[in-house]
């Protein structure tokens, strides 16, 4: 599960980087300039090019060639703001998630771009530092690619105990089973970053039968790439349509033995796919069309030189948010853990004022949606991904009718002692 310390309220908080993590975030803007430079002529153009950059990514997807990143200025744009700020927000996750791995282990990234996962890994686990690992990471980009190895290089120093294989592959996860000539070694960890959205977001947002069906084509893609007890992990942007796309993987890798491993609390049915509305005592509840899985964190050990050029590209980043799953095979463990809540409630949401001068933070446990209400300073010392441990909350009475569901989404309510 998601590893974090406990507060004295025995409540499990999120940690902001640590200070290595740190000194290698500063480092990187320095690391870019010095690596990739750009001539001065075209350095006045970089803003511009990071915001038509973004668009392209975000509003205007169907503009966008998948090879956008051969192009010299986009690729310029993405090692100078998408990097850092994508390298940032792993570096914010992954010391938080159990991975295992072992010397002579194999990791396979799809879809690495310039090694943004290998590199986040290299900074936030020493502990990995240390053995020796191969690691392939498979791209359609070869400029990508190659920036990638430059950067890890720069970043890890040319004498480190991971062996990495740049491998230049178009995949298009829209067909199933379109990897069984595939003849790479089945890795122990298995990583998908900022990768499906190239693909599910071109689907019309209602479409949701059609994103179960990519999801589907997704998991068995995955689980072909994968050893027989690894980790998968993806992670995508947190917006809406991510975090159904992730509510549905989710659901198809349950069902080829898959466990959540985070950031669920549970192996039940995800109470934020699509709208589950149903009706209790004549009204309707669990209306989750405006709720989905994401996490959000605050950027300020952002590098300063990061900030000024988010700034000149009119894209200041206050927060990160994303959506995310880590699976691991445990066919045992998951019929003995099915419809059981291990550990409470992940916290979803900010935190929002409530009548009686409450307030309180949505959560997701095997009960379905949760809405967690206390007093302003207990509900605000809670953080998105953080978990509400079972025994810390305390269920209203069925027959309260006022505070056993939240009027506003049917969310079962639940204080926080």
């Amino acid at each position: 599960m998601f590893i974090t310390k406990e507060s004295h309220t025995g409540t499990q908080r999120h940690r902001d980087l640590n200070n290595e993590a740190k000194q290698f975030i500063d480092q990187v803007p320095e690391i870019i300039n010095k690596i990739f430079p750009i001539p001065q002529k075209f350095r006045s153009k970089l803003p511009s090019d990071i915001a038509e950059l973004s668009g392209l990514l975000t509003n205007n997807r169907g503009k966008r060639s998948l090879s956008y990143l051969t192009r010299p200025n986009y690729l310029s744009a993405y090692l100078y703001y998408f990097l850092p700020w994508n390298l940032y927000r792993l570096c914010l996750l992954i010391p938080n998630l159990d991975i295992k791995l072992s010397a002579g282990d194999t990791i396979t990234d799809i879809g690495c771009g310039p090694l943004t996962f290998v590199s986040a890994l290299w900074i936030t686990r020493p502990d990995l530092r240390k053995i020796n690992l191969e690691i392939n990471c498979v791209d359609r980009s070869n400029p990508a690619l190659e920036a990638g190895k430059k950067f890890f290089d720069a970043l890890s120093g040319k004498e480190n105990n991971w062996k990495i294989n740049t491998i230049k592959e178009d995949i298009d996860f829209r067909k199933v089973n379109q990897n069984n000539t595939r003849k790479r070694k089945k890795a122990n960890l298995v990583s998908a970053v900022n990768i499906f959205n190239e693909v599910y977001e071109t689907l019309p947002h209602n479409n949701s039968e059609g994103l179960k069906h990519f999801a589907a084509n997704a998991a068995g893609f995955l689980i072909n790439e994968a050893s027989q007890d690894a980790f998968i992990l993806t992670v995508e942007p947190g917006v809406p349509q991510s975090g159904k796309f992730i509510s549905f993987l989710r659901e198809e890798l349950i069902k080829l033995n898959h466990q959540p491993v985070s950031p669920c609390t549970h192996t039940a049915a995800c109470p934020l796919i699509g709208s589950q509305t149903k009706t209790i005592r004549g009204r309707n509840w669990i209306d989750t069309k405006k709720r989905w899985c994401h996490f959000a964190f605050e950027t300020f050990d952002a590098p300063n030189e990061l900030r000024r050029l988010s700034a000149a590209a009119k894209l200041p980043k206050d927060r990160l948010v994303l959506s995310f799953l880590l699976t691991q095979k445990n066919e045992k463990k998951i019929k003995e853990t099915a419809n059981i809540d291990i550990s409470g409630a992940r916290v979803l949401s900010d935190a929002f004022p409530l009548p009686e001068n409450k307030f309180g933070r949505y959560g997701c446990s095997n009960q379905g949606l949760i809405l967690i209400t206390g007093e302003k300073n207990r509900i605000e010392d809670l953080t998105s991904l953080s978990i509400v441990p079972k025994n810390k909350l305390v269920e209203f009475s069925v027959n309260d009718r006022d505070n056993y569901r939240d009027k506003k989404s049917g969310a079962l309510k639940k204080e926080i002692k």
